[in-house]
């Protein structure tokens, strides 16, 4: 029997909205760089978070050294970029999508996921929203408290039933 390339389990009953790929359409070794990435993009937002500096600049200097033998996932830069272009947008969605908790009350490992989970959700067609919500979850399972699995699940699934898509940055617009 030949192994599969997809991930089975938990992602095989995931189905993406919107026209996204369902999980069990995208390749295992994918969707694991994919964890590895969403974990090094929260890495750099939660440092920045903590130190006060500009994400992109802390972005910068993981790129030009990443501290580790491996260097920065090209998804991870995506992450982080995508968050710092959407930062207000996104912000504002969460705070939405929570109206009993300001960003600032919310531990920083949280605002971090949250973020890059708004951001999976809402502006990359190229993972399905129940994925980027599991993803986060399991971000928060294994870093944060543990109310924050369920907080974190509600509120992207808030934010992925009532938010519209974020409008599209188009580079090549004058």
């Amino acid at each position: 029997m030949r192994p599969s390339l997809t991930r089975v389990g938990r992602y095989q009953r995931l189905r993406g909205l919107g026209g996204r790929p369902s999980a069990h359409q995208v390749p295992l070794y994918l969707v694991a760089a994919r964890t590895k990435a969403r974990k090094r993009a929260l890495d750099i937002l939660f440092e920045a978070d903590q130190r006060g500096e500009n994400i992109v600049a802390v972005l910068d200097d993981r790129l030009n050294d990443s501290g580790r033998e491996t260097p920065l996932p090209e998804y991870s830069e995506q992450l982080v970029r995508g968050v710092a272009r959407r930062w207000l947008e996104l912000n504002t969605l969460i705070e939405q999508a929570s109206p009993n908790w300001t960003l600032s009350r919310m531990p920083a490992v949280d605002r971090a996921i949250l973020r890059i989970g708004a951001w999976e959700i809402l502006d990359n067609p190229d993972v399905a929203t129940a994925v980027a919500i599991d993803e986060a979850v399991e971000l928060a399972r294994d870093l944060s408290t543990a109310d924050s699995p369920a907080f974190i699940n509600g509120i992207l699934g808030t934010i992925a039933r009532d938010a519209p898509a974020l409008p599209q940055n188009d580079p090549d617009a004058d």
